[in-house]
């Protein structure tokens, strides 16, 4: 299958070259030029498969043109080697559990397999070593980074805004060295990202440097992680819930709604989604208004969601033909304050005994005020509550227990290279690697 641009002016591309690059040559956003629909069979039965087995079905419909088939479903396998639960926490609100993997973050998904793709593709080429560029505001750099730990022939620089993620999460990738290097930027996630995007628009540095991108911007991020919406369904159908089924996502970059949508194109019958924002609301905006106008983003509790220009617009946007009535209709969206965010992981822990994250304190609440008679409500838990140990403990009033492989990250020597905001100075540091 190949892939186009959604600025619609670079030639089309393959797999490999989609994911390689990361970006296209016009700045835009690769898709793939047909979402094929999974047969009616296979929701009828997808409640007696397993998440491999499920994800194996949905990769093939993805990437099953472009690599072999028993090498597609190793790489897939490889990547989802830890469970992701659905958990019942109040009356037909549900949790999907995606914070079972290395990193204890959702992104573990896409990165994971990013990292065992762009893996293969390398050792096709036999080419030079590729650099990853990615830009984090928390769980990101995390999943990357240890997705990509010890990948021959790939080296990974994350970009982190300074003092704006959580202690826990700059742990997990500062301290890892080996191919891992953190760069500290003084600004924000939005700064970062342009860090990244200017990269790769700089014909010295691609010149230099063979450079692709593994925030949810590259195919090969965003893809896979539709795989745990249909491991979701097949949950809830065989608890025979999987009547009208809305999704509810914290939205920050919009990569995890965007997989989501997809997997709805291809048939998975979600009855619709909800987005919840923090008080970086741009797309909840642009739902009341029609008016798409991003902006500086704003430090919250929910840090991951702290994203003022969100990268994957122009992905739904392209998705509906630029129809704000057709987004409109399938999605809905709230917005909350650290306040409410905060309030809603207490009262979820007193009367339910749930532990939320604040991101995942989003996608509950926005399910309790806004689920609809005869729906059953998913929202994803996008991180573990220990990830944010100090706000979730001032919360609650009590110590969070810490995983053991979380604990293990906390023990390591911080290593980073401090760099301002500004392109030049970036550039100048890769062009000296």
């Amino acid at each position: 299958m190949n892939y186009y641009s959604t600025n619609h002016h670079s030639p089309a591309a393959t797999l490999q070259e989609a994911v390689v690059r990361g970006l296209a040559p016009d700045k835009g956003l690769y898709m793939p030029e047909a979402i094929r629909p999974l047969p009616p069979d296979f929701f009828e039965h997808i409640d007696r498969l397993s998440l491999q087995e499920i994800a194996c079905r949905v990769a093939e419909a993805y990437f099953g043109d472009d690599i072999p088939r028993d090498t597609l479903h190793s790489l897939v396998c490889d990547t989802l080697s830890f469970p992701i639960p659905l958990v019942p926490v109040a009356p037909h609100i549900w949790s999907l559990e995606l914070f079972h993997g290395p990193t204890l973050a959702f992104k573990d998904v896409g990165a994971r397999f990013m990292a065992r793709l762009l893996g293969y593709f390398i050792r096709q080429e036999g080419a030079g070593e590729v650099n990853v560029l990615v830009a984090t505001s928390g769980d990101t750099g995390s999943a990357v980074a240890n997705g990509f730990l010890g990948v021959e022939g790939i080296r990974v620089y994350v970009l982190y805004p300074k003092g704006k993620v959580s202690d826990v999460q700059e742990k997990q990738f500062t301290t890892l060295g080996r191919n891992i290097t953190a760069i500290e930027v003084d600004g924000t996630f939005d700064d970062c990202q342009a860090l990244v995007k200017d990269a790769f628009m700089d014909s010295d540095l691609n010149a230099h440097m063979r450079l692709t991108s593994a925030n949810s911007i590259n195919v090969a991020r965003f893809l896979p992680q539709s795989f745990y919406y249909f491991h979701a369904y097949a949950q809830l159908k065989r608890e025979g819930r999987a009547g009208r089924v809305a999704v509810c996502v914290p939205s920050g970059n919009f990569g995890n709604l965007t997989a989501g949508l997809f997997a709805a194109r291809m048939g998975l019958p979600i009855h619709r989604f909800l987005a919840a924002n923090n008080r970086n609301d741009v797309f909840y905006q642009y739902l009341r208004t029609g008016s798409y106008a991003p902006r500086a983003s704003v430090p919250t509790l929910a840090n991951a969601m702290d994203v003022g220009a969100p990268s994957n617009f122009a992905r739904i946007l392209d998705l509906y033909a630029g129809s704000h009535d057709a987004i409109a209709r399938d999605i809905s969206g709230a917005t909350y304050t650290d306040e409410q965010i905060a309030d809603t992981v207490r009262r979820t822990w007193a009367d339910h005994r749930y532990l939320l994250d604040p991101h995942g304190a989003c996608g509950y609440r926005a399910l309790a005020e806004g689920l609809r008679p005869g729906e059953e409500g998913i929202f994803l838990e996008t991180a573990h509550p220990a990830k944010f140990k100090d706000t979730v403990e001032a919360i609650i009033g009590q110590p969070v227990p810490v995983p053991d492989t979380l604990r293990a990250f906390l023990g390591g020597r911080k290593q980073t290279v401090p760099l301002p905001k500004d392109f030049p100075t970036f550039k100048d540091y890769l062009m000296g690697q």
